[in-house]
């Protein structure tokens, strides 16, 4: 392989749309500008010539004349990156995996490529690159995590065809990893980190200062933007004068911190995603959520309210002892709020998890290696007090029942401000969701 000349394909696969149906998942136009496969570039050395695929919305050519194509996995994809990967092999080319999937699952993707990265790529990625060059690539690279996040270069968004991605695309983008918290059902942290870690705030500034003319909506990728609440406000007070618009994860107590809140309003926050898992108190400490405090929902509600700033609540169902009115209590609860969106979740034994080791031990996954590789809300448990097909139908009815439109005319306010006018857009692509023949709740369209 010459050093002068050598061409690196980096696809994001798809996914296939059911465990029995193998069509490839596609949309024409993503909202969401992703950020793994620009930076990937980024990092690349520069005697590489790098070209970006998003396979959601553009097809392969499996003949394109490439000498490595690297993969970027969650394992929702990874039956899908396994198919792809065999195309290229069987036409002698070099494939190389990476991703959340290849952290927990090394092994079994180096069956299906030519090497795996596990860990983050910046240890890792140009040594592979190399090794792939001359022809001595090893099965498996392992990274030693990063200390700090210092001097990241910036994406190369150039790379992409930003028209695939609409008028009012929003730029994913990273301002730390990791995350302080050991929630019982979580595995972020195992891939991104227990440490957490953040990016220097004038380099975090300067990113998106030279990105904003592309776009002036950004979405903070992240497990918990506020995991250090001094440094979270010190990256606000820089936003400020940026004037853009931007969405996030954080944790529940932040929306109880009115000067959090307060700064957070002025630098520009439009919707954050909040884990509140449950409206029990008893549920909560099981999930090792304790921070959450159920008592003082309602006055978190009207904190974001108050700074229109929409949200979204995410739930979990399934644990033992939840009480069996669960369903219908958190439904009444989220009308009485007038919540703008929330997200119904069926708790799943995620690979590395405390969790998914009591459950495996007391043999109630129904099978462990088919756990996160089809879309939609799929029961992967023996539930205490219901079948799995049960569970399943429980939560498309909380679904379809949250997002009928008679609920949305009730919970959602005339959309007079930006935020409004978010939270009914938000609704609408969910009520499509839950209202389609499967019934699938996609993420992936975004």
């Amino acid at each position: 392989m010459s050093k002068t000349d050598l061409k690196l394909l980096i696809i994001q696969p798809s996914h296939y749309r059911s465990k029995t149906d193998r069509t490839i998942f596609k949309t024409k136009r993503r909202q969401m500008v992703p950020l793994a496969l620009p930076y990937l570039a980024a990092l690349t050395p520069r005697e590489w010539t790098v070209t970006l695929l998003d396979e959601q919305l553009e097809d392969i050519d499996f003949d394109v004349p490439v000498d490595v194509v690297a993969l970027s996995a969650w394992t929702l994809h990874s039956p899908r990156a396994y198919d792809i990967a065999a195309e290229f092999r069987r036409r002698g080319v070099k494939v190389i995996m990476g991703g959340p999937h290849a952290f927990f699952y090394a092994d079994e993707a180096a069956e299906h490529c030519d090497a795996v990265g596990v860990g983050e790529a910046e240890p890792i990625w140009k040594t592979m690159l190399e090794d792939a060059a001359g022809d001595r690539l090893q099965k498996i690279y392992r990274a030693a995590p990063l200390k700090e996040l210092n001097d990241l270069p910036p994406p190369r968004y150039d790379l992409l065809d930003l028209k695939k991605f609409g008028p009012f695309r929003t730029f994913a983008v990273q301002s730390s990893r990791g995350c302080p918290f050991v929630c019982d059902f979580c595995s972020e942290r195992f891939y991104l980190g227990g440490r957490y870690r953040w990016r220097p705030v004038d380099q975090m500034v300067a990113e998106l200062e030279r990105i904003k003319n592309k776009g002036s909506h950004f979405f903070f990728g992240e497990s918990n933007f506020g995991g250090k609440k001094s440094r979270a406000m010190e990256l606000m007070e820089g936003l400020v004068p940026l004037k853009i618009r931007w969405s996030t994860l954080w944790s529940s107590n932040l929306c109880l911190d009115t000067n959090f809140l307060d700064l957070a309003q002025r630098s520009g926050v439009m919707h954050v995603n909040i884990g509140i898992e449950s409206i029990d108190e008893e549920m909560l400490q099981g999930m090792k959520k304790g921070w959450n405090k159920a008592s003082r929902y309602g006055e978190m509600f009207d904190n974001l309210r108050k700074r229109d700033i929409s949200y979204s609540l995410n739930f979990i169902f399934g644990y033992d002892d939840e009480h069996p009115d669960v369903y219908n209590a958190t439904l009444s609860f989220l009308e009485a709020h007038k919540v703008p969106a929330a997200y119904f979740n069926i708790l799943t034994p995620t690979k590395g998890t405390a969790l998914f080791e009591r459950m495996k031990k007391a043999g109630r996954i129904i099978d462990p290696e088919d756990i996160d590789r089809w879309p939609g809300q799929v029961c992967h448990i023996w539930p205490k007090n219901c079948t799995p097909g049960q569970m399943e139908q429980r939560i498309q009815t909380m679904y379809r029942k949250f997002y009928s439109m008679r609920s949305m005319v009730h919970r959602l306010p005339f959309p007079r401000t930006r935020s409004d006018m978010s939270s009914w857009i938000l609704n609408l692509t969910e009520r499509r969701m839950a209202f389609s023949s499967t019934g699938n709740n996609d993420f992936d369209i975004y």
